[in-house]
């Protein structure tokens, strides 16, 4: 994984010092909370319903267990023993002290970490696909062209005051586990005809009041314009994005009223215009990288099948590893959605166990996955059974990959400001609903996902089923969705009807999947019923 250098170190600790002196002037009332709002948001330091939250930048997902026991001793020094891992691949901690906020900054400087850019209206931290450098079906790595760019977009001078916050996925796969199409801007390394390896740009992607599908932009990027390339995408937005209406200054926004091909049009000249400037590191630089990104020591010859005959380690080691370019290789998904559990958190405890465990078994790697779960990228198959062993006695071996139980959810009104209703009681009575009946490994995969209101966080939009949390004269209110997806058969969820009191939303969610059962064909996963049969027989068992 990546090492700051000298560079790296002293920019992160001069943020420190900088942010401390501002929040101690917040703190003796020398700024009021308007002045001080952008200063701390910049910092990644949001103030919710109840305290402030921080929320961690983890660049592409990839941790140490230096990291990992840091987080953790964070979590217990700082906050009430627990963190939120999210779908940005980051980590938020929800009952912060303004006082603490300064050394809590200068404790993630020690482990090379920092919060900088994870809030604001600029380019936020730079997501990837979680199986990046394992998966068996990717291209290449794509975190070492992660990591370009993200050493290209902090602190860059023009970026950093944009219309609206943007937010940058880069994967190197035909299977996108990062909802690339989903963000501003989403990079997939792909090879020319002719061989060469470069980045086909997806822009103007997003989810929120206006889920919009990124389209392809550009085909092919030579590797030596990559960062030109994505400059002159970003001045065409800074340029023309709306910044009297915070409702549409997303880039989407510009990209859908200019058209795909005016706006294609107008980045390849600004793209003309900045190859004459030289902007672009050389390719040396990201030569640099790569050595941080290469492949660990991975031994030969080893078994390709684990010896245990536990039909529950069998159930998990299926659902929850996938497979490793590298013979006798597997990587292994902690799942952090216990049944009845808060999708995405861990507690200190557990974050220290896995970090030892990312030691011992992954070459001291792991990673926050896009799905709120924690991947152990590098694992030997022989060894699964030890491992899985070792998560089941912490509460982390919940064979639930994919599945109903696997839910992404916002924190919803119980912490955010910006909420209408609660997810986190949503998704702890729907898995356990559909623990309690058996049904979860029946259903297959099926991706769902809740978010607390319009913002999306939860990704709603993207959910195979998708429930979005409103406000009905002053009542809690669901709506439920249907089809989406955020992999590379990308599409947007469609609202069935009329909302649900939250004991009604469990219901409708077991409604839909026992009309899906019944409809189902030939293995289908309830997406492929749902776009065989449509909308209509839904409704009908929904509504009458």
């Amino acid at each position: 994984m990546y090492q700051y250098d000298k560079y790296d170190q002293a920019m992160v600790d001069a943020r420190v010092a900088e942010f401390r002196e501002q929040a101690q002037r917040r703190l003796d009332g020398k700024l009021t909370e308007d002045q001080f709002k952008p200063l701390r948001l910049m910092n990644g330091l949001y103030l919710q319903l109840h305290a402030y939250m921080l929320r961690v930048a983890v660049p592409y997902g990839t941790l140490s267990s230096a990291q990992m026991h840091a987080l953790a001793d964070i979590a217990t020094k700082y906050d009430r023993g627990y963190g939120h891992f999210t779908t940005r691949q980051n980590i938020q901690y929800n009952w912060i002290k303004l006082e603490d906020a300064a050394d809590i900054l200068a404790d993630l400087a020690k482990v090379e970490m920092h919060a900088i850019q994870t809030s604001g209206n600029c380019i936020r931290n730079i997501s990837s696909d979680h199986f990046a450098g394992a998966s068996a079906d990717e291209l290449v790595d794509p975190r070492p062209y992660a990591e370009l760019l993200r050493q290209w977009s902090s602190f860059h001078p023009e970026f950093m005051y944009l219309p609206r916050k943007f937010k940058i996925a880069v994967i190197s796969s035909d299977t996108d586990r990062a909802a690339m199409r989903l963000h501003d801007i989403g990079i997939n390394i792909v090879k020319n005809d002719a061989g060469e390896i470069g980045a086909a740009f997806y822009v103007g992607g997003g989810m929120g009041r206006t889920p919009m599908i990124a389209p392809l932009i550009r085909e092919f990027v030579p590797l030596d314009q990559l960062v030109t390339y994505s400059e002159a995408c970003l001045r065409v937005y800074n340029r023309y994005g709306r910044r009297d209406n915070k409702y549409k200054a997303r880039i989407k926004i510009l990209v859908h009223e200019l058209g795909a091909e005016e706006y294609a049009r107008q980045v390849e000249e600004e793209f003309a215009h900045l190859l004459d400037q030289g902007i672009e590191p050389p390719l040396a630089e990201l030569e640099r990288i790569k050595p941080y990104f290469a492949d660990p020591a991975f031994e030969a010859g080893l078994p390709t099948q684990a010896d245990e005959s536990d039909p529950d380690f069998i159930t998990w080691a299926h659902n929850n590893t996938n497979p490793h370019k590298a013979p006798g290789y597997t990587s292994a998904v902690i799942s952090l959605k216990p049944v009845g559990g808060i999708p995405g958190d861990a507690t200190a405890e557990q974050m220290h166990l896995m970090a030892q465990l990312a030691k011992e078994y992954s070459f001291d790697e792991c990673r926050v996955m896009h799905t709120q779960n924690i991947v152990l990228p590098h694992v030997k198959i022989a060894d699964l059974p030890a491992l899985w062993r070792k998560l089941a006695d912490a509460g982390l071996a919940a064979p639930n990959l994919d599945t109903i139980e696997d839910i992404i959810a916002c924190p919803g009104l119980d912490y955010c400001s910006l909420a209408n209703a609660r997810s986190i009681p949503v998704s702890q009575q729907i898995s356990e609903r559909f623990a309690a009946r058996g049904r979860t490994h029946e259903l297959g995969q099926l991706k769902l996902k809740i978010s607390g209101c319009i913002n999306a966080c939860g990704h709603h939009h993207a959910g195979h089923i998708g429930i979005l949390g409103v406000d009905k004269k002053g009542t809690e209110n669901y709506q439920l969705l249907l089809g989406g997806s955020e992999a590379e058969d990308v599409s947007l969820a469609k609202i069935t009807g009329p909302g649900f009191d939250e004991p009604g939303i469990v219901d409708a969610v077991e409604t839909v999947t026992d009309l899906y059962i019944a409809e189902r064909q030939d293995g289908e996963r309830f997406l492929d019923t749902y776009r065989r049969i449509g909308m209509a027989p839904f409704k009908e068992a929904l509504y009458g």
